[in-house]
């Protein structure tokens, strides 16, 4: 069985950035990227708000680049995903792709969260173009044009109200009659002159041609079924972290959280950290994800020195 003195799980700007960090602490860090080599930031196109780039990144150039950068310090990127984990003792064992096994000295988990979408046909067609679970991140294109957020929690209240200062007009999609908001978000919404509330609503189809989103296809709860005119579509419906494999080990909270200690990657298990959208419901962007892999390589490294000794 292979073993490594750091093993880190996710290719995305949490683990690339723990992979660049463990290399320089000498820590030989192996890297499995996971199901989506780059994470979650290459589903949008051009990054305009990561630091050092004035006029933007292409998000999967970013993406490369943080690889390349993490393989030229030494880190051993492979791909392949995580299948089953002992975590009951250390060495941690790992099994990738339900065929190799790789023991470690101690384990960096980021392996994400994804945005729930609805399950269209066509909004998965225009993901990229116009379809994004990220309003945060991509909702700095769509100045002064017309957007529809889908949901009816605080996420998709503040998600709305951030693309209110964007965009000229924003729809909310709701399929209920009333919020699951709280009720400072709600009133914050309603009183938002370009929010429009469409409530008892469900989307049955994004519409778009070869330039992207143009609209999308509503079904009300009596029956009727219209058209609105859209440029941008938001899912804000909730995230899914990728944290089911390490159930049976790791604290986890409502959400599925992974939980660590405050101010650290540390969770409940000595020599197993966690950084990026895996362990973070808040703010899940690429900036605070490489952050944290920085933490989480910092903490592994000071772990096993600790064990050294």
């Amino acid at each position: 069985m292979e073993h490594t003195k750091c093993l880190i799980l996710g290719g995305g700007p949490a683990g690339f950035t723990a992979a660049i960090y463990a290399s320089r602490a000498n820590l030989s860090p192996v890297v499995y990227e996971g199901i989506q080599p780059g994470g979650q930031l290459t589903t949008t196109t051009v990054i305009e708000n990561f630091p050092g780039f004035p006029e933007g990144v292409d998000a999967n150039t970013l993406m490369e680049n943080m690889r390349q950068q993490a393989r030229n310090f030494g880190a051993d990127v492979r791909q392949g995903t995580a299948t089953a984990v002992d975590l009951s003792h250390r060495p941690f064992q790992v099994t990738i792709d339900a065929q190799t096994q790789i023991e470690a000295e101690s384990l960096i988990i980021a392996t994400g969260a994804q945005a729930k979408y609805l399950g269209l046909p066509s909004e998965e067609k225009f993901k990229g173009a116009g379809v994004s679970g990220c309003a945060t991140c991509d909702g700095f294109f769509y100045r002064k044009r017309t957007v529809a957020v889908v949901g009816g929690g605080d996420t998709a209240c503040e998600d709305a109200l951030y693309l209110a200062g964007l965009a000229k007009k924003v729809y909310m999609i709701v399929r209920r009659d009333v919020f699951r908001a709280s009720k400072i978000m709600q009133d914050k919404v309603l009183s938002t002159e370009n929010i429009e509330v469409l409530w008892n609503c469900n989307t049955q189809e994004v519409l778009g041609d070869a330039m992207g989103v143009t609209g999308a296809r509503l079904l009300r709860k009596d029956g009727t079924v219209f058209d609105i005119p859209i440029d941008g579509f938001f899912l804000a419906i909730g995230h899914t972290p990728a944290s089911e494999l390490f159930a049976p080990y790791l604290e986890r909270d409502s959400a599925g959280y992974l939980v660590t200690k405050p101010g650290t990657s540390e969770t409940s298990i000595p020599g197993v950290f966690a950084a990026g959208d895996v362990k973070d419901p808040r703010y899940r962007q690429a900036i605070t994800a490489a952050g944290s892999g920085c933490m989480a390589a910092r903490d592994a490294e000071k772990f096993l020195l600790e064990q050294a000794n």
